[in-house]
């Protein structure tokens, strides 16, 4: 009998072993999240108390205790209202004590990641006096893993997973307009075709300029509705948007309703606020490498490039109420690149930066708006291709990883969803002659991101 119960032991035990090693996901599943429960509950408040989250009793207890000759009353640590454990590690919900701040549990998640034994801890503030911790019990931008239920609305898209295990949103109608940054083999590439096919799939028309002649964007012609492969059409093109959001404008205008009897919520400022009927189709404008629209050698360039980075920095100013949103890519975007640029790049509200080489790339995506990403950004490996620094106009910032898509994934899905390509009447002259397909296509799933991404 005891050697059935050690038998029994050690094949759990090499169960265990070979989970955390080839899946972890499992394992944690299966036994690394109920050892870590139970680690964080018996350590909880030893560690408060070394990492200096506690706060003396209340004067109150203290007299009662020196009145009932009874030991001091230990200092006392947030209250614990949850913890739950997730997919890929532990959500953890604290009550803070009076005198405490959300700030200093934000500054103490490194030392709470090492006390409890956890890959990684970040903190948020729910609301006033409530702090929440989400800590994670693996390395899940190692072999990533998009949820199988990951929610989609208009306009929002899962794009890629966060190291918290929260899965990363690109939200058009809160954040219009966005810049990718990546040296090559970056994994920039892969993020923008991810991107792509999750659009595809949208109600939305997809602009493509991809001066590199092409080899981007245009395997996937099927899902656009215009795509430019050199400075001269993009102009063209650019010069064409502006005009289609300049008609959107004035059927805005001419369905506002701004009569007496029209409730507030139904004044028309935006397409959003258009009935069905009317509502244009949202665009969405994908710049594969901005340095080739704003370099130039020539005095006829010169002025191309003047009329390119004027366009683009008007669609970025007005085109958020028409339904216009910019997606801009490079491998550098700072001053060098000429008048007009810092504008532009004050306008794009969410920044994405992959591995760059040097840190005033890193400068040129978050010094303006997050200076503590810099470091993490420099900090990306070689050996990590789709990792990546998020942040926004807010400040805040997070790490990313893209799950691998490619090329074939991102062709076969906007070949499936062609039919959804919307005919733009003012765009018609840029849409890409494609032949039209022989055969059903089968849409594979993707890949995780330990296959090598390109960029």
């Amino acid at each position: 009998m005891e050697w059935s119960i050690l038998s029994a032991v050690v094949v759990v035990v090499a169960l265990a072993g070979l989970l955390r090693w080839r899946r972890p996901a499992w394992y944690w599943l299966a036994f690394g999240a109920a050892l870590a429960a139970l680690r964080v509950l018996v350590r909880y408040s030893s560690v408060m108390d070394a990492c200096g989250l506690t706060v003396p009793p209340p004067r109150w207890r203290l007299a009662i205790a020196r009145m009932a000759n009874r030991p001091v009353p230990e200092p006392r640590a947030p209250r614990i209202l949850r913890l739950r454990p997730t997919r890929t590690g532990l959500v953890l919900r604290l009550g803070l004590r009076p005198g405490q701040d959300a700030f200093d549990v934000a500054a103490s998640c490194d030392r709470l990641r090492h006390s409890f034994g956890m890959h990684g801890v970040a903190s948020r503030e729910v609301r006033s006096g409530v702090v929440e911790l989400r800590m994670t019990g693996y390395d899940v931008l190692k072999r990533v893993q998009m949820p199988a239920g990951v929610e989609r609305s208009a306009m929002r898209l899962p794009v890629a997973l966060r190291e918290d295990g929260a899965v990363h949103y690109r939200d058009y109608r809160t954040t219009p307009h966005a810049l990718t940054i990546g040296a090559t083999k970056s994994g920039k590439s892969v993020y923008q075709r991810n991107l792509v096919a999750e659009l595809a799939v949208q109600e939305v028309a997809l602009i493509g300029i991809d001066c590199k002649q092409g080899v981007e964007l245009f395997p996937l012609a099927r899902r656009f509705s215009a795509l430019a492969d050199n400075p001269d059409t993009a102009a063209d093109l650019l010069d064409a948007l502006i005009a289609h959001m300049e008609g959107v404008y004035q059927l805005i205008r001419a369905e506002q309703r701004i009569t007496a009897d029209t409730p507030d919520a139904d004044i028309a400022a935006d397409i959003w606020d258009l009935p069905d009927h009317l509502r244009p189709v949202p665009v969405v404008v994908l710049v594969d490498e901005v340095a080739e629209l704003a370099l130039f050698s020539t005095k006829e360039e010169e002025k191309r490039r003047d009329r390119i980075i004027t366009a683009l920095a008007r669609l970025a100013q007005l085109g958020r109420a028409a339904g216009i949103y910019l997606e801009i890519c490079g491998q550098r975007f700072g001053s060098e690149l000429g008048k007009g640029i810092t504008m532009l790049r004050a306008q794009l509200s969410v920044r994405t930066a992959h591995r760059v080489n040097d840190e005033t790339s890193a400068n040129m995506a978050f010094g303006d708006i997050a200076p503590d990403a810099v470091l993490a950004t420099v900090q990306i490996p070689v050996e990590s291709p789709g990792l990546a620094i998020t942040g926004d106009a807010s400040g805040g910032w997070a790490r990313i990883r893209t799950p691998h898509t490619s090329l074939r994934t991102a062709v076969n899905a906007c070949n499936k969803y062609a039919h959804l390509t919307p005919d733009l009447p003012g765009l018609a002259a840029f849409r890409p002659a494609v032949e039209p397909l022989t055969h059903p296509t089968k849409v594979p799933a993707p890949a995780s991101a330990e296959s090598p991404a390109t960029a």
